[in-house]
């Protein structure tokens, strides 16, 4: 039988009692050298004790194999826990490829980076990651990759091996690499000798993180974009908020943070922008910050309109009921709909129109000045564009998001002709009456921006 033990970081009170009777209770120990100081008063004094290199991992696992096919109990020893960066992967692994009956227990030990987060405090209060720096059996371009997913996802990281006198430039290369996605500030701590008399920790952050102060017995732990330092302890909240949100305005409010933060680089005007926001957020789909298009502030304008109590018409019923009542009761809006009126099916069957088309002219007759808001009906997108270039009107702007594939495109054009009405429109064939309430909506909102320290 092997047994594959980890000793814990150095000091006996780190050695779990599973591993104190697996050492006593063995024939033949093997491990690194270094280590055997470290469990000399639990020996068997008859016990074969075999010291090898630190590259000699294959030559301990075959040696641990041969002494076991004899019947020895054989205990291959390790630093921290035996499964971590460890000897138990080789001893299991030439167990398999030798198809051999072998029995093999892995004795579990407190890990360095373990022992290194109970030292710290609770740096480890989130979610995190070990990397091994070592380039010896993984290349490092898998380690690279590993290292960026590492910053990228704003993991606490733990990082093992790494440096030595061969390995002088692969720490650096990681710095150089969090730089990128964790603030400068971020704590950063080189814990040397964990458990033993030559322990040592030094507290720093990323910039200021020195290379050349790490060590083969050293671990790393760099802290998350929320890790700080209180005194000596290093503390990473257990979660990024305080606490979750909970009521609809607070659930609102983050949402639009998350969209904002995750916004590409753009140069479109606050107005324009927070139109677009809001369409993200009610689509989940970040491709709408290119497919909304705007006139000069023209959301800037309408929040000024709506204020006042503007009038808005809407062509069908799914636009009115999209626009937030909490807004229009506020500021005294009267939000028109004339699709189900009888005048205005008596007007499409006399003139050969659609209802939609025949409710937007009877309300563009009666509310010549409103804001006309078109969420379905590319027909009534056309008959307010025609109005307005035949002077008939003079709205204060319009809302053009028809869906769909009959003339949904020329009524779009039609809208991006007018040159002294505002608009707004969702392009191609996309829109609905959800898109043409959202740009409403935001209008009304556009105070909100200042709150999005991003935009």
């Amino acid at each position: 039988m092997i047994k594959v033990v980890g000793l814990g970081p150095g000091h006996e009170q780190y050695i779990i009692p599973m591993a104190s009777e697996a050492v006593s209770k063995a024939t033949v120990i093997i491990g690194y050298h270094y280590y055997f100081q470290f469990i000399e008063h639990l020996i068997d004094p008859n016990a074969i004790c075999i010291g090898k290199e630190l590259s000699e991992e294959e030559k301990r696992a075959d040696i641990a194999i041969e002494h076991a096919l004899k019947g020895e109990k054989v205990v291959v020893i390790g630093s921290g826990d035996a499964s971590i960066y460890a000897m138990a992967s080789i001893v299991y692994q030439k167990v398999a490829e030798r198809e051999l009956s072998i029995e093999v227990e892995t004795v579990p030990g407190i890990s360095a980076f373990i022992t290194a987060g109970s030292k710290l405090g609770a740096i480890l209060g989130h979610d995190f990651c070990c990397i091994s720096l070592s380039d010896l059996m993984t290349p490092w371009t898998t380690i690279e990759k590993r290292i960026i997913a590492a910053a990228q996802g704003d993991f606490v990281t733990g990082l093992y091996n790494p440096k030595s006198k061969k390995r002088y430039w692969q720490l650096q290369a990681l710095k150089n690499i969090y730089l990128k996605y964790r603030p400068e500030n971020t704590p950063v701590a080189i814990c040397k000798q964990l458990g033993r008399k030559e322990e040592n920790i030094i507290l720093t952050t990323l910039s200021e993180l020195d290379v050349e102060q790490v060590d083969m017995f050293s671990v790393v732990l760099i802290g998350n974009s929320q890790t700080f330092r209180y005194r000596d302890h290093l503390i990473t909240p257990r979660g990024y908020l305080n606490r979750k949100p909970e009521t609809g305005q607070e659930i609102q409010d983050a949402s639009f943070k998350e969209i904002v933060e995750n916004l590409p680089e753009n140069n479109f005007e606050k107005d324009h922008l927070w139109a677009a926001i809001r369409c993200i957020h009610t689509s989940g789909d970040f491709e709408y910050l290119n497919y909304i298009e705007t006139s000069d502030f023209a959301i800037a304008k309408w929040n000024d309109y709506l204020k006042n109590g503007g009038i808005i018409v809407t062509d069908v019923t799914m636009v009115k009921a999209g626009i937030t009542r909490a807004f229009t009761g506020r500021y005294n809006n009267e939000v028109v709909c004339m699709l189900n009126d009888e005048e205005t099916l008596e007007l499409a069957a006399k003139e050969g129109l659609t209802r939609s088309q025949a409710g937007i002219k009877r309300a563009a007759q009666k509310y010549p000045e409103a804001l006309f808001v078109v969420g379905n009906a590319p027909t009534a997108l056309i008959e307010i564009v025609d109005q307005i270039h035949a002077g008939e009107i003079s709205p204060a702007g319009v809302i053009g998001a028809p869906v769909g594939f009959i003339n949904v495109i020329e009524s779009k054009e039609r809208l991006k002709m007018v040159k002294n009405t505002p608009f707004a429109l969702v392009s191609e064939r996309r829109g609905g009456s959800n898109f043409a309430a959202a740009i409403v909506n935001a209008a009304f909102t556009l105070d909100e921006v200042s709150k999005l320290e991003s935009v």
